[in-house]
């Protein structure tokens, strides 16, 4: 039995799905670079379906290529 993934993902979960490092994910967001996420009480969680639509914004075809 599989377990459905989860709407909202802490920082290392969501950094795993993303496949970076949490400290990345901490980094883009103090500089407001990376998905959006929500505060609830003193934690940051984000929503899958805005990591997924944060990454394929990040679809680039060439190295040179500037968003």
């Amino acid at each position: 039995m599989t377990h459905p993934t989860p709407r909202y993902l802490n920082t290392y979960q969501a950094a795993d799905f993303l496949t970076v490092s949490p400290s990345y994910l901490n980094k883009l967001r103090l500089t407001g670079d990376g998905p959006t996420y929500v505060k609830i009480g003193a934690r940051c969680a984000y929503d899958v379906a805005d990591l997924q639509s944060w990454a394929e914004s990040r679809k680039r075809t060439s190295t040179s290529a500037t968003a």
